[in-house]
């Protein structure tokens, strides 16, 4: 049976949602692991809208994530509340800030931070039925959170970037620092996490990683 793996996407673009590149790799490192990816996001607004050809919020403007995610798959996408640990045999969740600033607020908040309930319930379900999770360059955030409230250790990696690192740990997980190309696995837990653009100056770099981590998370599953 082909195994299915979520992806859970916080909209469409590094600033403000999902890293486009990281995303399209694990589509692909998932296509050729023969697997088949099963897209998801919140229905919510983003946090903010930021013009990426300046770097400026675009003020006045409100984007949905699970509409801005659909840019990514194309469409065939699910809103996250209707799906359940259930539907897939694993799941990733790629990087970019959305991930810091729309499924949760680590980006103002640190290890103080809360996750988007919608995310929190899914992570939840998949780490009760014991299923890998794969993060992505500040995903691991999420995962960290998660993992506190579920009472336990987790190894996770950001890459080498000691202030967030700082703000993972002082949410009880362990972090290892990780060159780019590289990957850190939980057995016990079965997470894994990868850098990418958290390090990453070529999309060659980030895809390395990023290719192992998916090879992974389907081997887990």
């Amino acid at each position: 049976m082909t195994k299915k793996v979520g992806v859970l996407l916080s909209g469409c673009g590094v600033k403000d949602g999902s890293e486009i590149h990281e995303s399209v790799i694990v589509l692909l490192a998932i296509d050729r692991g023969g697997a088949t990816p099963m897209f998801m996001a919140p229905n919510i607004n983003q946090t903010s809208v930021i013009n990426h050809l300046n770097g400026k919020v675009s003020e006045g403007e409100q984007r949905n994530v699970l509409a801005e995610s659909a840019r990514i798959a194309r469409g065939n996408i699910t809103d996250l509340k209707n799906v359940h640990a259930t539907d897939f045999d694993a799941l990733i969740l790629p990087g970019g800030f959305g991930a810091a600033a729309n499924l949760s607020d680590f980006g103002v908040k640190g290890e103080n931070c809360h996750v988007e309930p919608e995310v929190a319930r899914i992570m939840r379900e998949t780490l009760k039925a014991k299923k890998p999770i794969g993060v992505i360059c500040i995903a691991p955030a999420i995962m960290a959170k998660m993992a506190q409230e579920a009472g336990i250790k987790i190894k996770l990696t950001i890459g080498n970037d000691s202030g967030t690192a700082a703000k993972l740990k002082a949410m009880g997980i362990e972090h290892i620092e990780c060159p780019v190309t590289e990957i850190v696995i939980d057995k016990v837990h079965k997470i894994v996490s990868t850098p990418a653009y958290m390090l990453a100056n070529r999309i060659s770099e980030a895809a390395t990683g990023i290719e192992k981590l998916v090879s992974a998370v389907i081997d887990l599953a």
